[in-house]
């Protein structure tokens, strides 16, 4: 069976202090801050992932920190119909495509543990395989 994904996308941890957490991790590890919300703060942390520090609380998607973790992996193009037959195949549920604001499209669903898992073409579709965190892979 051929491997549909190229790797992790992005993390997501929680953190009562995401502004500080972001500064330990620019400091030890040199991640670059890539943008900043009120409850949350994304980095650069390789060619093609993103560590998020994130807030407590409720976030879109289903998303609640703590214990609940979302990770997500970077698709090939045409890979997230596949992913959807395979889901269906195994009586897994899930959402998507969805497609955001940039053009680029997900599909989420949740692993045997009820981590949610999401299934991205950002850095094949819209403005994630033209810019954004798609530009560090190049450097």
């Amino acid at each position: 069976m051929s491997r549909l994904t190229r790797g992790l996308c992005e993390l997501t941890l929680q953190t009562s202090d995401p502004a500080a957490l972001a500064d330990f991790y620019r400091r030890v590890l040199g991640f670059e801050e890539l943008s900043r919300d009120d409850d949350r703060i994304w980095l650069a942390c390789g060619p093609t992932t993103r560590l998020g520090l994130w807030s407590p609380g409720e976030k879109e998607f289903g998303d609640e920190g703590g214990h609940h973790v979302h990770h997500a992996y970077s698709t090939t193009r045409g890979a997230l119909a596949e992913i959807g037959r395979r889901l269906d195949a195994l009586g897994v549920a899930f959402k998507g495509p969805v497609e955001h604001d940039g053009g680029d499209r997900s599909l989420y669903f949740e692993d045997p543990e009820g981590n949610l898992v999401e299934a991205w073409d950002f850095f094949e579709s819209g403005d994630g395989a033209r810019d954004g965190v798609a530009a560090l892979a190049e450097s």
